[in-house]
């Protein structure tokens, strides 16, 4: 066997060393090996070069040289790169010095200039050679008294022959636990999930927005008792037509998408002359229209908001929102910069950053600045565009918490960006390239996911001491009372999947999930919000006790609740957890009971077994769920409707702190707005939200939906 296909033990031990995985266990329990081919792509993305060509010998010296090299790179540098530590929880700071050096290490804690000396633990001294030099390794205490923070350690090395040599890294101490919100503990939270583009009002561009989903909360909030809605991502997308249709594929997670504005709620509007006033107005009327269509149609919304906004911004400020807006931008800074200036190149040389001149391909470029100091103008307006979403989104809040929500809006955070956006150019070097992020082979996608997205590198998250993903986090958690954090596992390991292979043919990259979880805690805590994480799939041993002992709520969908074939009792579920009867992925619950979705994977040709086998499993599991509720004396009807309420009324029997509701599921919709392995195959993320016939349903008619109050009524809304 080549060394192409075969696993050698230095292959092995290398991928060890940058958690990769060499064998995982599927969906079935079938452990699966990994290929030698897969390995060495993986690793090449994570910068660890191996040989790929030449006989079993070459391959394996290349091998051993990447292990040797890794192995030996912490002994060329004073201090790691980032420490993270529990807060009450000591731990030891390795520092490497040359043989004999006298260093100095202290912490500069957040907030002050006062540093706290650090003293060597009582342990010997440990002494290699690197390159010739003679090397020791000391280990420092950082005790447990340090408060949770982003604290920076910095180490002063004198040597006899060389000039004193400074050096810091990045601590990171992350709170106990994130503090469940006040009253969870004695009153469940119920509430709304809702693809916030689908509740249109007939004041809606199209799609719906920030001001829609401000009235959706007002009135779940004080007519249904509702404490919360959880929303589809809002990440930016592309800055001009055409934008992509997935808010789970986004160029940027650390900015906000302008499609989500009201142009006339901005206060700008009301200084616009006649003229100006009556062209947006017309254009509001013009994509008015679009809100009884029965397909999402982003390009045909944003062109006429970007138009209208163009008129909006050739407003001037006046003193006290310029003042503001200035604040903001500063306070956003560097990212800002750098988004606002990729938006204005996007809108140049079109939103793929790989096909741009070559000198513009490098944010860091002269090139680049250059750009920015000649397009000042274009750079500003989308820095305000950014500007006027946090205003709408806070307003947004605000409602929600005005109408009684102990949360108000939950946010949604996607798991990665699209592989040519802002994301993937700002943070070029924090990305691995010629691999993407998807999933293997499940029950409910049996031949795997590819997200196309890149993934963060954790050997550079390391480096730049966690900052990218803490920026993104922040974002998240702005203006909110809780975030869900999308396919929460990958804060563990994410499957990686190499170029041109298909999604069957990745494997594991483990994270260092202390970190990622305590970026989670520590920022999470700040805000005051309620974390949950989507942690369905296949979950490794141990992660969701990780998460629970954390104080990050998991995720239970009544389908997935199963063991044996049989519907797991709802006393059973999970407390710290947020239950639902269906999710995104899957059709609203009347939908869903109709089959429809193993309709829709039959025809998309998506189903490995035979169909009738697939129809005759898919109605066995309905019909158990039925005979649960009918045993229950929950199902007071014959109707789908009837169903659809008696399915709430089980899962309101569990124990988990939230319960949150579809609001599709609150107007008899059937259609799925996602079918999980496609792309345009299916209209994934532009199905409207429509009534039982498919008959497209507005704000208006949701607050009139007599189904609605049952529902809510049925999970246990106090209101109703």
């Amino acid at each position: 066997m080549t060394a192409n296909h075969a696993v050698s033990p230095a292959l092995a031990e290398l991928a060890d060393v940058c958690g990769v995985a060499t064998n995982y266990v599927d969906a079935h329990g079938v452990r699966r090996e990994v290929s030698a081919s897969t390995l060495r792509a993986v690793l090449a993305a994570m910068g660890v070069g191996v040989g790929v060509g030449g006989d079993d010998d070459e391959v394996g010296a290349a091998e051993r040289a990447a292990l040797d090299a890794l192995r030996i790179r912490p002994w060329k540098r004073v201090l790691p790169p980032t420490l993270v530590s529990r807060q009450g929880t000591a731990i030891g700071c390795p520092v490497h010095v040359p043989r004999g050096a006298i260093v100095d290490v202290s912490v500069r804690l957040e907030g002050t200039d006062v540093p706290l000396v650090l003293l060597p633990l009582d342990e010997p001294r440990v002494a290699r050679e690197v390159d010739g030099l003679p090397m020791e390794r000391v280990t420092l205490e950082i005790p447990d008294t340090v408060p949770a923070g982003w604290h920076c350690v910095t180490a002063v090395v004198e040597a006899s022959d060389s000039e004193p040599l400074s050096s810091e890294c990045t601590l990171l101490v992350y709170p106990p636990t994130i503090p469940i919100p006040a009253g969870l503990d004695e009153r469940r939270a119920v509430g709304l999930a809702a693809q916030i583009y689908q509740v249109r009002s007939e004041r809606s561009w199209g799609v719906g927005d920030l001001a829609d989903l401000g009235e959706l909360a007002g009135w779940a909030g004080r007519e249904l008792g509702a404490d919360f809605v959880l929303v589809n991502p809002m990440h930016a997308g592309e800055p001009f037509v055409p934008v992509g249709p997935s808010p789970y594929l986004p160029t940027s997670r650390r900015f906000a998408s302008p499609l989500y504005l009201r142009p006339e709620l901005v206060p700008e509007y009301a200084e616009l002359s006649r003229a100006d006033r009556q062209r947006v107005d017309e254009l509001a009327r013009t994509a008015a229209a679009a809100n009884c269509a029965d397909t999402i149609d982003r390009d045909n919304s944003w062109a006429a908001k970007l138009e209208a906004l163009r008129i909006l911004f050739a407003v001037p400020l006046s003193r006290s929102r310029g003042e503001c807006f200035d604040s903001f931008v500063e306070g956003q800074q560097p990212g800002i910069l750098g988004f606002a200036t990729w938006c204005a190149l996007a809108g140049e040389y079109g939103p793929d950053w790989s096909v741009w001149p070559e000198d513009l391909r490098d944010p860091e470029s002269e090139a680049v600045a250059r750009y920015a100091r000649d397009h000042p103008e274009e750079i500003r307006f989308h820095q305000w565009l950014q500007w006027l979403v946090s205003e709408q989104r806070s307003h947004a809040q605000q409602d929600a918490v005005g109408a009684g929500m102990r949360l108000g809006i939950v946010h949604d955070l996607a798991v990665g960006v699209h592989p040519t956006g802002a994301d993937a150019w700002s943070l070029s070097n924090s990305l691995a390239r010629g691999v993407s992020v998807g999933a293997p082979p499940d029950v409910y996608n049996q031949r795997g996911q590819d997200w196309s997205q890149p993934p963060l590198r954790p050997d550079a998250l390391a480096e730049e001491g966690y900052r990218p993903f803490r920026d993104i986090v922040r974002a998240a958690l702005r203006d909110s009372g809780g975030i869900r954090i999308d396919h929460i596992l990958g804060l563990f390991r994410l499957w990686w999947i190499p170029q041109g292979s298909a999604p069957t043919a990745g494997t594991y990259v483990h994270y260092d999930h202390e970190a990622m979880l305590g970026v989670l805690a520590l920022e999470a805590s700040r805000a005051g919000a309620v974390v949950v994480g989507e942690d369905l799939g296949t979950v490794a041993p141990g992660v969701r006790g990780t998460l629970s002992d954390l104080g990050i709520l998991g995720t239970s969908v009544m389908w997935f609740e199963q063991a044996n074939d049989a519907p797991i009792s709802p006393e059973n579920y999970r407390r710290l957890c947020m239950a639902s009867v269906t999710t995104h992925d899957l059709p609203p619950t009347a939908g869903y009971a109709e089959l429809v979705h193993v309709d829709i994977r039959e025809e998309l040709g998506q189903l490995v077994g035979d169909v009738d086998d697939e129809r005759r499993g898919a109605a066995a599991e309905v019909d158990a769920f039925t005979a649960a509720v009918r045993e229950r004396g929950l199902l007071e009807g014959g109707s789908p409707e009837d169903l659809v309420v008696a399915l709430h009324r089980f899962v309101a029997g569990s124990s988990s702190l939230l319960f949150a509701v579809s609001v599709a599921d609150l107007v008899g919709d059937r259609r799925p707005v996602n079918v999980p392995g496609t792309s345009d195959e299916y209209p994934n993320w532009r199905v409207p939200l429509s009534g039982p016939a498919g008959d497209v349903v507005g704000m208006e008619q949701l607050r009139g939906s007599g189904l609605a109050r049952r529902v809510m009524g049925a999970a246990g809304c106090g209101q109703v």
